[in-house]
């Protein structure tokens, strides 16, 4: 495949190809074979209708998607990039297997395959510091982006990404894969039609909030090509090497997480909440941080409490059921709720509600992200505006991110959503931001 080719210009058809070749006095010899997937025969997908991704970053949960990816027909995998040579080498070992051949291009700087015009997609999903800063460039290279959750390090990080896919007029989904799996809609749907009487208050389970910021001892920094470290902290501030980092233990530190670990459920939970009262254009305007959890209120009096949970297993908040599985919600109104969580299972009150459950709502559990892929990648070729987009990440994300300034500050603090700040307190306005390292220094 060239590298320089876009797919819209690759979208030239056998007849055309004959009569140009003929005119230009090329002899072709007959008769001429052309092998059924050229031609999208055999089920499969003619290579001028399909959509190419690229993949950034490329650990357990990319790996997670990849899969789910590659087995969508019209989408062809051609580029991963990864600061780490073993991720990105297993990656292609996954892809050219898939693929049955040795295409797939590695590269270690991410630049290089953003300037790929033959890349019509990307899926960033490195860690959460580089989230906003590789969609943004990617957007501004012209791809469209499934970028995985949380989105943003900060409000003013996750603005930012709104911005910019406005005006880039690119398609951006975030990955809350939840809104399009069937039991959590199934329990929206219930919480919007009515039958549990008005809703009052929204359980959104989030992990019990942790912030660190004590570099782990400083250990030889790898070859480059083995493992580039200064790309892999990018926006990051910079500190010493440490494997640990590498293998996970940047959760919770507040240079590379986001929100003190409150983004990791909440981007999912606090949205499913927003969703469940039709607040997606909108989000809380006070944060209360209380024992063992977080109370907002949005300008209608509907309440948002962010229980945490412990352990994603155990340690559970008495609201939730612990047999439904991480991720749990719950949705209450004043004739009945409703709660479901990642096995599938749902819960409802009043019991008469049980028998309307249908029984396919709980065949896909909240893990899987081909439905969610799907959706994403419709948009790419059709247009339009996918589930997750990302006015509707910045203001699910912007929520948690300031319930998760309350917690810092250890007090209730009022949000103004429309000018995106905390009107009258300089001390929470300042955390809405944080300064950003220019990721390609000394590259």
């Amino acid at each position: 495949m060239d590298p320089n080719r876009t797919v819209a210009n690759a979208k030239q058809n056998r007849r055309d190809f004959i009569h140009h070749s003929a005119s230009a006095g090329l002899t072709l010899s007959l008769p001429w074979v052309v092998p059924a997937s050229a031609l999208g025969l055999s089920g499969q997908v003619a290579p001028s209708e399909r959509i190419t991704l690229g993949v950034i970053g490329i650990g357990p949960r990319a790996t997670y998607n990849l899969q789910a990816m590659l087995n969508l027909p019209d989408i062809r995998c051609v580029a991963i990039a990864d600061v780490s040579a073993a991720r990105r080498e297993a990656g292609k070992e996954l892809v050219d297997k898939h693929y049955g051949n040795k295409d797939c291009r590695v590269y270690r700087d991410l630049r290089e395959l953003l300037d790929r015009r033959d890349i019509d997609t990307v899926m960033v999903a490195t860690g959460d510091r580089w989230h906003a800063t590789a969609s943004i460039m990617a957007a501004k290279a012209g791809k469209h982006v499934y970028c995985e959750k949380p989105c943003g390090l900060t409000i003013a990080l996750c603005q930012e990404i709104a911005r910019v896919f406005r005006e880039t007029g690119k398609v951006f989904q975030a990955g809350t894969q939840r809104r399009s799996v069937p039991n959590f809609q199934y329990a929206v749907e219930l919480a919007r039609s009515g039958k549990l009487g008005k809703i009052h208050t929204l359980y959104a389970s989030v992990y019990e909030p942790l912030l660190m910021n004590d570099w782990l001892p400083r250990e030889k920094t790898p070859p480059k090509e083995v493992l580039d470290w200064n790309l892999w902290l990018g926006p990051a501030p910079w500190r010493p090497y440490n494997q640990a980092y590498v293998q996970g233990q940047w959760r919770g530190q507040w240079d590379f997480d986001s929100g003190a670990r409150l983004l990791d459920w909440g981007a999912h939970t606090v949205d499913l909440c927003q969703w469940a009262i039709g607040a997606d254009d909108t989000m809380p305007v006070e944060y209360e941080p209380q024992k063992g959890r977080i109370v907002c209120r949005y300008a209608n009096g509907v309440q948002l409490i962010l229980e945490f949970l412990k352990t994603p297993f155990g340690d559970r908040s008495p609201q939730f059921i612990t047999r439904l599985g991480t991720c749990p919600v719950r949705f209450v109104g004043d004739q009945g709720w409703v709660e479901t969580g990642d096995e599938g299972e749902i819960e409802v009150h009043p019991p008469s509600l049980k028998s309307e459950i249908p029984e396919k709502v709980k065949r896909i559990k909240g893990l899987d992200v081909s439905a969610h892929a799907r959706n994403f990648f419709d948009c790419v070729r059709h247009g339009g505006q996918p589930v997750a987009n990302a006015e509707t990440m910045r203001h699910s994300h912007i929520a948690c991110h300031a319930a998760a300034i309350a917690w810092i500050l250890d007090r209730k603090v009022r949000f103004d959503p429309q000018t995106v700040s905390f009107p009258g307190d300089e001390e929470a306005n300042l955390l809405r931001s944080r300064p950003l390292r220019d990721p390609f220094e000394g590259v």
